[in-house]
């Protein structure tokens, strides 16, 4: 069965079983200061363990149905969840039509505790950790990689990027493997600034970047094509994509395997 097919079930029955609440504090790494109390859900497979663990960055929607199904799908493929809530603490549930209300740097504090807090699960496998991230949370993840922040020496092993905001003056700095997911058609995070940030990096060769030509913004969410608002009173326009989808999932998977198994 084609794996879309698999997320559109997973979809369905994504409060089919609860994931467990967890929390911890935000630690201050280079620029990023200390953040609140951080709660998150953990998404575990059957048995003991211990597994190797991906940290779940959520979208500027803030954690919901999508973060759900991304979680029981690392589930499937053995690995341990930890999807963060990096906006509640912070008073609000979505930052999608006011992105400076929290920022991607701010979520490195969350990141950095996130990483302390599988250190100590026993479940877990130490230095074994990777960060998969969309939209907001895949500029999260492209922060998350900038050696200023220090997260590889905290066990980050590398991160997947899909449809990130990409600063080409600021992200340069990557140290540890990447996989960045784009759409060439996405009005939201331009994939021409990938381009450019890839082409600036001091280490081009740790990120494996793809660009999917007729992809939009969100191209693996299985939902209508649909406009929603972003910020300033702009628009953008979201859209599934079947072939994208599928590749990029295989991609994912395949990039976990390499860095964490």
């Amino acid at each position: 069965m084609i794996r879309w097919l698999a997320i559109a079930f997973l979809m369905l029955f994504a409060g089919a079983a609860a994931a467990q609440s967890v929390s911890f504090p935000g630690i201050a790494v280079g620029s990023s200061a200390a953040g609140p109390e951080v709660k998150g859900w953990v998404y575990k497979p059957d048995g003991p363990g211990p597994f190797p663990a991906i940290i779940l960055a959520h979208s500027c929607a803030g954690v919901n149905a999508h973060t759900a199904v991304w979680g029981k799908l690392l589930v499937s493929w053995g690995y341990l969840a930890l999807a963060p809530d990096s906006f509640g603490p912070r008073g609000t549930n979505a930052v999608c039509t006011t992105p400076g209300t929290v920022t991607p740097n701010m979520r490195i504090s969350d990141i950095a505790g996130a990483l302390d807090y599988l250190a100590t699960r026993p479940d877990v496998i130490k230095g074994r950790v990777g960060i998969i991230g969309h939209s907001h949370g895949g500029s999260t993840v492209i922060r998350s990689a900038q050696k200023i922040f220090g997260l590889a020496r905290r066990g980050l092993a590398g991160g997947v990027a899909y449809y990130p905001g990409c600063n080409p003056a600021t992200d340069i700095g990557i140290d540890i493997p990447i996989l960045l997911l784009a759409g060439d058609k996405d009005d939201w995070t331009p994939s021409d600034r990938c381009r450019r940030m890839v082409e600036s990096l001091a280490r081009p060769n740790l990120v494996d970047a793809v660009y999917y030509p007729s992809a939009y913004h969100s191209f693996d969410v299985l939902a209508g094509d649909r406009t929603v608002p972003g910020a300033a009173g702009k628009t953008h326009r979201l859209a599934f994509d079947p072939a994208a989808a599928p590749d990029a999932e295989a991609r994912t998977k395949a990039f976990f395997t390499k860095i964490l198994r």
